[in-house]
């Protein structure tokens, strides 16, 4: 039948999330901050720094991953507390370029993404190792 769209999606291929901050020299501290904030708060894995773009990311960056059951506390609070810093939070599913452009979505000014640096398709994501241990709420 023309016109008919395929079936859904399932919610059970996103494994886990991604919150990609970006930061410049005007905005570090409030990057370093924010990262400090959500150490406190909830369960991550805080990612390592990346002063210059890497990857499909045009801008310095730090990656915030997370499970599934922590993105309806974490990303409303990221809305609330981005401040000035531009935040991309994606699922991983195993559709890298999707999960970083068509699935994604901005907290923030949105920036761009080179799309040509990801893969359409990879292996599903590893279950993830939190690194933080949180001492206040959200």
């Amino acid at each position: 039948m023309a016109g008919t769209r395929p079936e859904p999606h399932r919610l059970s291929a996103i494994a886990s999330f991604h919150a990609h901050v970006y930061y410049d020299q005007d905005t570090h501290r409030e990057a370093e901050e924010l990262r400090h904030w959500i150490g406190e708060r909830f369960v991550v894995t805080l990612g390592r720094w990346h002063d210059a773009p890497v990857g499909p990311h045009e801008r310095a960056m730090y990656q915030v991953a997370f499970a599934v059951e922590v993105f309806p506390v974490l990303v409303p609070w990221l809305m609330l507390n981005h401040g000035r810093l531009s935040v991309l939070v994606h699922p991983n599913t195993t559709q890298p370029l999707a999960d970083h452009t068509e699935y994604a979505l901005w907290i923030g000014r949105p920036l761009g993404i080179r799309g040509e640096k990801l893969l359409e398709t990879a292996e599903a994501e590893l279950p993830l190792i939190p690194n933080t241990t949180p001492s206040l709420p959200a």
